[in-house]
């Protein structure tokens, strides 16, 4: 793999003898300083607010229609014999 440019360019200066930039860092740098929290029960309910549940008794208001040909024949052939 390749160095970089400022790499190379530390690498130089402490070949010189000069002071090596990276001892001037803050050793926050190195740490993560993220905080992370686990999901509070709120947290849980508001991501599922708007999404369609899913119910014990299968019953959770939505339906679903197939409609084919054959349901709609007897409404087509009836109402063009009139």
């Amino acid at each position: 793999m390749a160095k970089s440019k400022a790499k190379k360019l530390r690498s130089k200066l402490i070949r010189e003898g000069n002071m090596n930039p990276e001892i001037k860092r803050s050793p926050f740098v190195f740490s993560d300083m993220r905080t992370r929290l686990s999901k509070t029960k709120k947290d849980h309910i508001y991501k599922q607010k708007h999404k369609n549940h899913q119910f014990h008794d299968g019953n959770d208001g939505s339906f679903y229609f197939a409609a084919s040909d054959k349901c709609f024949s007897s409404l087509r052939c009836s109402k063009y014999n009139r």
